[in-house]
């Protein structure tokens, strides 16, 4: 039996909010256990339903939150199916720092930072980018890992692999031309979108913010083209060795 005093007891253990993934596919809130306890009751979440927990910062099935489990005896929820991508507003601030060149910001920048952004949820296989095709956005990795390639005489040639923290596509912010090589998702992964016409009018709305984002932008750009560099002149003195 559910009694006032084991409520009261778990809601001091849980103060944290939730976000209720709807059946309209839109997300709810957060909120506080006690409007998440009235909605299952009134039978708005039920065991199926999705939840977003900010302590955690994933996803679980309404049954299997070791605080509501107790509503649902009897009603276990199936393991099946894929959660949501969490509402960009849900996501936390350690979580960013994740991304290298967001790294120097305070929670107070990142929190308007994300506003600009789109949680995409990218399962394993998938091309996100195809070369040649329109560039509009960039994408920051928050979980996953995906692989940039050409093909050349139909072989994949694989230029570099991105893991968590790490970015791509950031000249579409700049001049929105043809993609250079595809990128694929290797596992599933989870990344942020920065739109480049949102980032425009971020840029003039924000270029307190817009500036330290493109000097980070910028340095590991300055990064790649060295190492592109050394990798270009060694290829050369190795082609040079081989032909004496």
């Amino acid at each position: 039996m559910v009694t006032s005093k084991t409520m009261t007891a778990v809601a001091e253990d849980t103060a944290v909010g939730y976000v209720i993934w709807g059946a309209d596919h839109a997300p709810y809130g957060p909120v506080e256990l006690p409007m998440l306890v009235s909605w299952i009751k009134d039978e708005r979440v039920t065991s199926e339903t999705w939840l977003f927990l900010e302590r955690t910062g994933c996803w679980e099935k309404a049954a299997h939150v070791p605080e509501l489990q107790m509503f649902f005896k009897g009603h276990p929820a199936t393991s099946a199916s894929v959660p949501p991508p969490p509402p960009a507003g849900t996501i936390k601030a350690g979580a960013l720092r994740r991304i290298k060149i967001l790294g120097a910001l305070n929670d107070e920048q990142l929190e308007r930072f994300v506003e600009i952004m789109e949680v995409r949820k990218v399962p394993q296989w998938t091309q996100l980018v195809k070369q040649g095709d329109h560039g509009d956005s960039m994408y920051l990795v928050l979980e996953g890992e995906l692989r940039v390639r050409m093909m050349v005489d139909d072989k994949e040639v694989i230029l570099v692999t991105l893991g968590i923290g790490e970015f791509f596509g950031e000249i579409s912010l700049f001049d929105q031309g043809p993609r250079s090589a595809d990128v694929i998702a290797n596992t599933d992964s989870l990344l942020l979108k920065v739109a480049a016409n949102e980032f425009e009018k971020f840029v003039h709305e924000s270029p307190d913010l817009a500036a330290p984002f493109l000097f980070a932008v910028a340095k590991t750009l300055t990064a790649r083209i060295r190492a592109d560099n050394k990798r270009y002149r060694d290829s050369i003195s190795f082609a040079r060795a081989a032909g004496r």
